[in-house]
């Protein structure tokens, strides 16, 4: 075989670079010509489903044929994973939220992915927590319930949809902000039970997702509702204020669903794909949707933007990770 002068061999090399980088290239320009599968870490008709299901609807007719594949298991690890690990090439994507992309990677030894296993793409909704207590509590605010609270030291107990959920999570964090305040958790399978269990009258508190169903209780009297954890009260609940306004500047967080790909997905197909999504959330009908549900629709996502709200969600969460010494069960 004829030996290539290192003047050859330099050439060729750069040759087979810019190929490599033309044929990139074209596959992004041809980018989608298949359909594109959007995994829902999540068993069917679930809020996983009331979410990616209209965004699929609407890509099919912006990006081409769109589909929802639920993978569900292990609240969420399995059909994160099987995201992780799909050929980057923009055809498996995940719709993910705060626990399948922050508190599973921050709580499970060893974990099967990381959060830099993924790229950010556009944040579709974000939503509220809520503190929610049962009306015969003699309280009206967030001060009010911290000084029930420290008034009745382990008398009070609060639910959550279980051990590591953000609702979790924000519950210490309360707690310890308001200076170690001897609040019970009881953790639940899901949010239903704890709010049944809060309206009998079972617990004292819930700290929810904010919810029309939620929102239609106080109006019965049923529950009351103290205060939100966005930084901004509610559109859909203005009389609702937030728990910054209600003498706690550092409590603040937002719940979210959003796109996410393999993180070696090319940049023009990640680019693609927040341009339709853009597009397709300025359409009154699938904010109206969104917000029939309880959910914030975002209009002015992007990878950029959608990574710094990731990036905020694990700076929050992780010292309260720390502080209790959670790890997945």
């Amino acid at each position: 075989m004829p030996s290539l002068s290192r003047r050859d061999f330099v050439n060729a090399a750069t040759l087979g670079v810019a190929l490599s980088g033309v044929s990139r290239s074209a596959n992004a320009a041809d980018y989608p010509s298949r359909p594109i599968r959007l995994v829902i870490p999540y068993a069917a008709g679930g809020s996983g489903d009331q979410i990616g299901r209209p965004w699929a609807e609407k890509m099919s007719s912006r990006l081409g044929s769109t589909f929802v594949d639920n993978v569900g298991g292990a609240g969420g690890a399995i059909g994160t994973t099987e995201v992780a690990r799909e050929t980057p090439d923009g055809y498996s994507l995940l719709l993910g939220n705060g626990s399948t992309q922050v508190i599973i990677p921050l709580t499970t030894p060893n974990p099967s992915y990381s959060m830099g296993d993924f790229r950010a793409i556009y944040r579709l909704i974000s939503s509220a927590l809520v503190f929610v207590v049962h009306p015969s509590l003699p309280v009206t605010d967030l001060q009010g319930l911290i000084g029930y609270a420290r008034s009745k030291p382990g008398t009070l107990s609060y639910g959550t949809p279980g051990i590591g959920t953000g609702n979790h999570l924000v519950g210490e964090l309360f707690k310890q902000q308001a200076g170690a305040l001897d609040i019970v958790h009881v953790p639940y399978r899901g949010i239903a039970q704890a709010t049944n269990d809060l309206v009998s009258g079972q617990i004292s508190l819930v700290i929810a997702v904010m919810s029309v169903q939620l929102q239609q209780l106080s109006r019965a009297g049923k529950v009351r509702l103290l205060a939100v954890t966005t930084d901004r009260r509610l559109s859909g609940a203005p009389e609702i204020p937030t728990a910054i306004e209600s003498g706690m500047p550092d409590l603040s967080y937002e719940g979210w669903f959003g796109l996410f790909a393999p993180k070696k997905t090319d940049d023009a197909i990640i680019d693609r794909i927040a341009q339709a999504t853009r597009l397709a959330m300025a359409d009154p009908a699938l904010q109206a949707n969104y917000r029939a549900q309880g959910m914030e629709p975002d209009g002015d996502s992007g990878p950029e933007k959608f990574q710094r709200v990731v990036d905020a969600t694990s700076a929050s969460l992780a010292p309260v990770i720390k502080s209790i010494g959670l790890q997945a069960l």
